[in-house]
């Protein structure tokens, strides 16, 4: 795990090019990614809580594409 430093954030991004449009992060994490009408992901702005990092780090982990990754500013 990433250590975390005071007044930076951990940000859900994606690969648009390597996004394949399978929609499984969407599932996984409902609360972060949402689906546009071909199935590629949009993610919700801003960092991710602390409540969501875990629904966060399954998504990029079962990303078949590995599109999804994460950032920390």
């Amino acid at each position: 795990m990433v250590e975390r430093l005071p007044g930076r954030g951990r940000t859900l991004r994606v690969n648009p090019v390597a996004c394949d449009g399978i929609g499984i992060c969407a599932h996984l994490a409902p609360d972060l990614v949402r689906l546009d009408s071909w199935g590629f992901a949009i993610l919700a702005a801003g960092p991710v809580g602390a409540e969501d990092e875990r629904r966060a780090g399954v998504a990029v982990a079962a990303c078949p594409r590995r599109a999804l990754f994460i950032t920390t500013e």
